[in-house]
């Protein structure tokens, strides 16, 4: 016993996910499934968005993950007495014994996604278990950590991604076995989604899929900074506890491919006339008379010969590509791998951002938007620039993420991510 202990102690760590007590709405106390959940909080386009999510019931998941009120301590503590008195009135009621929860969604073009919600322990990036491909913003990682040290709580699951390449066969075969019967719920949100959840609690199955997933690494699709407010959290608190492990939705890409998209910059004091000034001579640059939907084909088509963004704010589309070779030698780092040194996201930052038109990376500047649509209308109404980006592909970003690379802030939206509200974890159950 004491030699299989001391091997298992000293062995590479992949992994671990395990079972907990789910926290979910019940739903003879709300007025539907589907009016209770949201986006991610980062998703969701604020206030315009928030307001929507408010307004379709009063038990909406926004009231936890966006409170609002005058001071962000106010916030939190808005946010924690919330959760407290939904628990009390029954309105969230954690579920009999623990378990790992298989969620699926589907779209209406036969899009199918299907992965495990569990606890993963935290690891440290020089583990390369969890890999992370962007970086974050140590503002919103407070702001994040905050709330979750006020609720004691997490509140929506991370979005991780592995490939099992065949090998992941307990896990897959249990996924499929499960969607196979009568779920905890379902529900189709208005963005016309069909979600689903069960919850597999026997020890036997938990253990296998425990024992396979540990020879694997993730990558981090969607939730960095939740990530990192987990690794803060987790060094702020006694270790062995709950704070150890964090709540996330694990999806084998091998069989379920992501959907990868841009998420777009709104430039809050740069009018579109003076961020094309400031290009003269650097980029080429074309208007286009055309709409959202053609624009946005050139700018592929476009992207596909190199660095390309599509520049909107005024009405009119603007497609900027063709970079100075000069330009790009002077600004972009070259003790970086190529695939890092090509990126859009690293030209829009290190030589558009930082170098010609000198906007700060700050809240104050920046807003990202995941909504074309959106970020275009916002850009109009108050006068900045929007800037759309085209998506990068997945084995680009999992190829710098087993490089230790991470790419500029919000490079990338994977998709699709899980709602929020189905299933939450309170760290004292």
């Amino acid at each position: 016993m004491n030699t299989a202990g001391h091997s298992e102690a000293t062995a590479p760590r992949g992994l671990e996910l395990t079972p907990f007590r789910g926290l979910r709405y019940d739903p003879d106390r709300v007025g539907s499934l589907a009016a209770v959940t949201s986006p991610p909080y980062d998703v969701v386009v604020r206030p315009d968005g928030l307001h929507h999510l408010q307004s379709a019931d009063p038990y909406n998941i926004v009231r936890l993950i966006l409170p609002e009120a005058d001071t962000p301590g106010a916030r939190n503590a808005q946010a924690a007495d919330t959760l407290r008195r939904w628990r009390s009135e029954g309105v969230l009621a954690a579920d009999p014994e623990p378990g790992l929860y298989v969620y699926e969604q589907r779209d209406g073009d036969g899009m199918v996604q299907r992965g495990i919600i569990g606890t993963l322990r935290v690891s440290d990036p020089d583990e390369q278990v969890v890999l992370p491909h962007e970086d974050v913003m140590p503002h919103i990682v407070a702001d994040r950590a905050d709330l979750m040290r006020a609720t004691s709580a997490n509140l929506e699951p991370l979005l991780l991604t592995y490939r099992g390449d065949g090998s992941a066969t307990v896990t897959a075969d249990l996924i499929d076995r499960t969607a196979g019967q009568p779920p905890l719920l379902a529900t189709t949100t208005e963005d016309g989604f069909h979600h689903r959840l069960w919850s597999v609690t026997d020890p036997a199955a938990l253990a296998a899929v425990r024992g396979e997933l540990a020879g694997h690494q993730a990558l981090i699709a969607d939730g960095h900074h939740r990530w990192a407010t987990y690794r803060r959290l987790r060094a702020e608190h006694p270790s062995p506890g709950p704070w150890d492990h964090g709540l996330v939705l694990l999806v084998d890409t091998a069989r379920y491919p992501l959907r990868v998209r841009a998420i777009h910059r709104l430039l809050h004091g740069l009018p579109v006339t003076d961020a094309l000034t400031a290009l003269d001579g650097l980029f080429r640059v074309r208007s286009l008379d055309a709409p959202l939907s053609e624009a946005m084909d050139a700018l592929a088509e476009a992207a596909s010969g190199g660095n390309a963004f599509l520049l909107a704010g005024e009405g009119a589309f603007h497609l900027v590509d063709r970079p100075d070779p000069d330009l790009l030698a002077r600004t972009i780092p070259v003790d970086r791998p190529v695939a890092w040194r090509t990126l859009d996201a690293t030209v829009l930052h290190v030589t558009l951002l930082d170098r010609v038109w000198r906007v700060p990376d700050s809240p104050a500047h920046i807003a990202y938007i995941h909504d074309t649509a959106a970020t275009v209308e916002k850009a109009r109404r108050d006068g900045g620039t929007a800037v759309l980006m085209h998506p990068v592909h997945e084995d680009v970003v999992r190829d710098l993420a087993r490089q230790g690379v991470t790419m500029p802030r919000k490079s990338t939206s994977f998709g699709p991510k899980p709602a929020s509200g189905l299933v939450l974890r309170a760290l004292d159950l």
